[in-house]
């Protein structure tokens, strides 16, 4: 369902190791500043010992001026639980940028859900190491990047692409299907910040022709992985997961047909818990409020 920005309305989103009192002092916090809790959610790893992840919605008062007075001072409260800790506002559209290669199924889902109002972002740039998909692009009025990669260029290329997100003032970066493997400079700049969708469940079918390796073990289901990219290739924190049951009479091009319908679910409803700031990044595991 298609939900319209509050203007009144923000988020915090907290990670701390577990202990008395939390969620008590940030409800007084919250409630000083006449701010009205529209929504909370917590989880504890474990009560003696864990960690500690909670995410508020609420509607504030005078916002113009309360706002900034809570991003400000919230820190009292962060300071006395040792929290990790971040306010956002429902105000604010962030801005996302598309790396995409040749293929361009979840390129499109995205970009039909933001034309459609579904995908609440601003998109300034979609980038491409192959120059196939510009009309395509170029249809929905969105700017279209082509900045080649091969072995010799592959450095310069990212500084270049670095350069380009960050005077557009990028909030995050969606790899749709983008067939080029990011150095650890490259992911150093946007930690958490870099969504991918990977063809498989992780770690299996890990590398080149998924589906046929799928095909060849007899697999009954297959299924698509969205995950933040870090250095260790296609390990890092997973976001979301789809699966389609599959059977013996499954053909590779028909593993690879429904492989794409996965592949282009998982990735939005990763893009949309992100944009949402539904998720929070715990080692290598994530805790989504979806």
């Amino acid at each position: 369902m298609l939900q319209s920005k509050k203007q009144d309305r923000a988020r915090v989103l907290i990670s701390c190791a577990d202990q008395p009192g939390i969620v008590s002092a940030v409800s007084n916090f919250l409630y000083n500043y006449n701010a009205n809790i529209v929504q909370s959610d917590q989880y504890s790893t474990d009560p003696e010992g864990g960690m500690f992840f909670m995410r508020i919605e609420f509607d504030l008062e005078d916002f113009d001026h309360n706002f900034p007075l809570i991003q400000e001072r919230f820190s009292e409260v962060g300071d006395r639980f040792d929290m990790s800790w971040r306010i956002e506002s429902e105000r604010k559209i962030k801005r996302m940028a598309i790396f995409v290669s040749k293929e361009d199924h979840c390129l499109l889902e995205l970009l039909w859900k933001w034309r459609s109002g579904e995908l609440q972002v601003d998109i300034p740039a979609i980038i491409s190491n192959h120059p196939d998909l510009q009309a395509t692009v170029e249809s929905y009025g969105v700017p279209f990047y082509h900045i080649p990669v091969n072995k010799g260029n592959k450095h310069d290329a990212e500084e270049d692409a670095i350069e380009l997100l960050k005077n557009l003032d990028i909030d995050f970066i969606v790899l749709a299907r983008y067939m080029q493997i990011l150095s650890p400079q490259f992911v150093s700049h946007f930690t958490h910040k870099i969504i991918n969708i990977h063809h498989s469940f992780l770690p299996a079918f890990i590398g080149a022709n998924p589906y046929k390796k799928a095909f060849n073990r007899g697999v009954k289901l297959i299924g698509a992985t969205a995950h933040y990219v870090t250095d260790d290739l296609d390990e890092g924190p997973i976001i979301e997961q789809e699966v389609l049951r599959v059977n013996h009479r499954y053909s590779i091009a028909d593993l690879k047909i429904g492989g794409r319908n996965v592949e282009k679910i998982a990735l939005a409803r990763a893009v949309e818990w992100h944009n949402d700031d539904k998720v929070l990044v715990h080692g290598n595991k994530t805790i989504v409020f979806s």
